[in-house]
């Protein structure tokens, strides 16, 4: 089965022509010059966008998966291509409700009747990996129940191998494929994919961000734990308008301007605040509540894929931000080197003037029209030309960016990103660097300075004997150091002495030669 799988894969590339893709376009090379026999007849598409498309979706979930991530490579791939494969989407059809059964039984040991009081068996939403069901536990509560397809481990396993079996040919056929490294892109999209192959790591990334999020400026489901397993994740049901809809949300009476301006500040909250971030905020995973208190609030769902970034990420991506409003490029420059984004040794000057000539342009236009998301993506390219790696939670960022700032103009075309982030940025960096700075840190340093308040007098009282054996210490070092002395001065002394004898016997033997 294995191999059939890999031949029905080689089958698909070869029917949409992706050996031009990865062969770089060369025709005339003898892989093709084949291919162009067997297939005369054969008119493909003539984007190669169009056609790494058409054949992942051809390849089934798994590959549409791929695709996605692929996507969010803008660093690597072509433009055409990032774009093209955006239009992929995640939507599979349902598996049946009897194996949603089964599923669920296993998991509790126990009938789904006496898990759930009710249980929809029509699911809501079905992508590659799993599918959601409404339901209603026993004490009453409104719920949505995740259920991981059934045998979709050993197909994602088998799927994987065989990416990377492809990966390898790319790399030693294409001639771009050391650039692209295609291995490193799977193990990529393996880490992605091994997580949401346990929904309980799912939840618990749910439930950190919940917890981020306890003022509820942006909701997040409840977990269910006691009703929650690896192949099922139960959670509070949400009720909203999916953010997309717009002309419903007008009618709803929400403010889509301030919409838009609160969705860029939940955003940069999570990036400068948390470090940690929901990475996939596409607007099929955001909701707004269009009832009750809450009116006018985002929704978030779908918690597979998370990113974090560390207080140094934090630091250096704010501090270049800022430096764009700016238009400080040499300090853009030093911040890149500094962060270690690019080598230590790379010229501040060079950096400078690449960044100069990337950002220059982009300034000559009003700043509503400038996207912040491709500003980023222009810097990773050229940090690229300097020999860097842009790091995974990076890539991710400018990702979830891209998102963010999409969903914004969609709801508010007027929105001015790089306004509304800079407020919350130089507030965010007088809170890293001023004297909010230091009252964090000694609040944050107050229950360890209070655990160990009880214990000074005996540390003291530690020190000072310590201070007195090392003074005693010191007293003997003193005594062999007089010894030592005393014991040069004797030995020059009787050098001295030496050479007096020896120039006087020196002289005799010498007076006693001129007698002779």
């Amino acid at each position: 089965m294995h191999w059939l799988r890999f031949f029905h894969i080689l089958g698909v590339l070869v029917w949409y022509r992706l050996d031009l893709f990865i062969l770089g376009g060369r025709a005339g090379h003898a892989v093709s010059k084949l291919i162009n026999l067997l297939l005369f007849w054969r008119q493909a598409p003539t984007q190669r966008a169009i056609r790494l498309r058409l054949a992942l979706e051809r390849l089934g979930p798994i590959f549409v998966k791929f695709g996605q991530m692929l996507s969010t490579r803008r660093d690597l791939l072509p433009p055409d291509v990032a774009d093209e494969l955006t239009k992929l989407q995640d939507q599979v059809p349902p598996f049946p409700y009897a194996q949603v059964e089964a599923i669920i039984a296993a998991a509790f040991e126990a009938p789904i009747t006496e898990v759930y009081a009710e249980f929809n068996a029509t699911p809501v939403a079905s992508a590659s990996v799993a599918q959601v069901h409404f339901a209603r536990l026993h004490s009453g509560e409104q719920v949505a129940v995740k259920v991981l397809r059934p045998g979709i481990a050993e197909i994602i396993h088998r799927d994987i191998a065989l990416l990377r079996t492809l990966a390898w040919w790319v790399k030693l056929l294409s001639s771009e494929g050391k650039r692209l490294k295609p291995d490193e892109i799977v193990d990529e999209f393996a880490r992605h994919t091994e997580h949401e192959l346990d929904l309980t790591l799912e939840a618990a990334q749910c439930a950190q961000l919940g917890r981020n999020f306890s003022d509820r400026s942006l909701l997040v489901p409840t977990i269910y734990w006691d009703y929650s397993r690896s192949h099922v994740m139960t959670m509070q049901r949400m009720f909203g308008v999916p953010v997309r809809q717009t002309a419903e949300l007008r009618a709803q009476g929400i403010d889509l301007t301030k919409l838009a301006h609160d969705g860029v500040e939940v955003f940069f909250t999570q990036v400068f605040r948390d470090g940690f971030f929901h990475a996939d905020m596409h607007p099929g995973n955001i909701q707004v509540v269009t009832q009750g208190p809450d009116k006018g609030k985002f929704i978030a769902l779908d918690f597979g894929i998370m990113g974090s970034l560390t207080p140094t990420d934090q630091y250096y991506l704010a501090r270049n931000f800022l430096a764009f409003f700016n238009r400080d490029y040499r300090d853009v420059a030093v911040a890149h080197i500094e962060s270690g984004w690019v080598p230590a040794d790379t010229s501040v000057e060079a950096l400078e003037t690449a960044v100069r000539a990337i950002c220059e342009p982009i300034f000559e236009k009003p700043l509503k029209d400038i996207s912040f998301g491709r500003t980023l993506l222009s810097l990773f390219q050229m940090s690229r030309r300097f020999g860097v790696n842009i790091q995974p939670q990076l890539i991710m960022l400018q990702k979830t960016l891209l998102n963010i700032e999409g969903l914004g103009r969609e709801l508010d075309p007027n929105i001015d990103l790089w306004h509304s982030a800079k407020p919350f940025l130089k507030r965010w960096m007088s809170e890293q660097i001023g004297w909010r700075s230091l009252l964090k840190s000694a609040k944050r340093e107050l229950p360890y300075m209070l655990k160990h308040a009880a214990e000074m007098p005996r540390l003291l009282e530690q020190y000072l004997r310590n201070q007195g054996d090392l003074s005693k210490q010191q007293q003997r070092m003193d005594a062999l150091l007089q010894v030592q002395q005393q014991q040069r001065r004797w030995q020059n002394w009787m050098l001295a002495i030496m050479i007096v004898l020896i120039v006087a016997q020196a002289v005799t033997l010498s007076q006693l030669w001129g007698w002779f």
